[in-house]
């Protein structure tokens, strides 16, 4: 069955009712019980793919004369790299064991390369999961971005287009002070050692076996910062270039995250089905979002409808309720064709009469 897309209703009600909660989250759990387990070849095939091209295409960048060349180079090595990256939300949801070696191998090949070790979304993604958190003051990684004044939106593309030279900083300079300072250290733990997306979030310490392997890879990626700086020093064209592509890395997830839901949540706590309708499918026959939503992120609604799923079982799943689920239930509804169509949205429904 075709499913909808929403990008030629945007006068959906926000408020629409939603009568099929318990009915989508139970066929949903019936239709992919058999999908739930993880495929180590895939996880390590599809990141050592994605790392080898990523770091050939920098190479190709850095060492490349013709202009041209540097550009394609560049941006192949954007998206490959990107696409490494986002294994990092799989990380936060695979369980223990199931890719056995998959989270240290991600670690050592993007983690610290590209300052971003797991431990800065382990233990803070999961609350944007937690249902009574989602869209509201202790959702680390929600907004109400539709409802704000535009130069907030702006304001978060160019913090993203800087996150390589703040992680920069936060690795080489603030790790080993805070390490001195413990007023310091209290201050980079709550407020600089997670990817969330409100400002206000603080970060809880960590502790046990989480606090042994926060230390572990925080101390690797200081030394990693530390050999980037000198390089840079040794080699400028090739830091800058390395800081250009980490930078459109950023970029690019920056814009994912701004269409992967709608943000149009006030604060208050929701029901699943419309957690699910505040966030986004964009599934084929569209092939751009493969790119700029990869690992299954292009399946976000879904994945918050069944976070355990694997990235790879998820395009199944939505092959297997779009031809289940009727046409008028809110499992279409949360279908969009691509980016273009959900960034109008976003920016045409922003600050339309709270003023904020």
């Amino acid at each position: 069955m075709q499913t909808l897309t929403q990008d030629a209703a945007m006068d959906r009600p926000k408020a629409a009712p939603v009568p099929d909660d318990d009915q989508l989250i139970r066929t949903a759990a019936k239709l992919t019980r058999d999908l739930g387990t993880a495929k180590p070849g895939v996880y390590w095939a599809d990141l050592l793919l994605s790392t080898g091209i990523g770091y050939s295409a920098l190479a190709l960048a850095i060492l490349a004369a013709p202009l041209g060349v540097k550009l394609a180079a560049g941006l192949a090595s954007v998206l490959a790299l990107y696409r490494a990256l986002s294994f990092i939300h799989e990380l936060t949801h695979l369980k223990p064991g199931a890719v056995p070696g998959f989270r240290t191998g991600w670690n050592l090949l993007v983690g610290v390369p590209m300052l971003v070790p797991s431990f800065m979304y382990e233990g803070v993604h999961n609350l944007h999961h937690a249902r009574t958190r989602y869209g509201t003051a202790e959702d680390p990684e929600y907004l109400p971005l539709a409802l704000m004044k535009p130069w907030t939106v702006a304001l978060f593309l160019l913090a993203s287009a800087l996150a390589p030279v703040a992680l920069l900083l936060r690795y080489a300079v603030l790790a080993p002070l805070s390490a001195l300072v413990p007023p310091l250290r209290r201050v980079v733990v709550e407020r600089y050692s997670a990817l969330a997306i409100d400002p206000a979030f603080r970060r809880k310490p960590p502790e046990g076996k989480a606090k042994q392997d926060w230390l572990l890879w925080e101390a690797v990626a200081c030394l990693w910062a530390w050999a980037l700086i000198a390089a840079g020093f040794l080699a400028t064209g090739a830091f800058v270039t390395f800081l250009l592509v980490t930078s459109g890395v950023a970029v690019l997830n920056q814009l994912r995250t701004l269409v992967a839901h709608l943000w149009e949540n006030e604060g208050e706590p929701i029901s699943i089905a419309e957690q699910y309708l505040d966030s986004v499918n964009v599934p084929p026959p569209g092939l751009l979002p493969a790119l700029w939503a990869p690992v299954g992120l292009r399946y976000h609604a879904l994945h918050h409808l069944l976070p355990g799923l694997p990235y790879h079982a998820l395009g199944e799943a939505h092959r297997r309720l779009a031809a289940e689920m009727p046409m008028t239930s809110a499992f279409h509804r949360a279908n969009y064709r691509g980016m273009s169509g959900l960034l109008i949205r976003l920016f045409g429904g922003i600050a339309p009469a709270t003023g904020r």
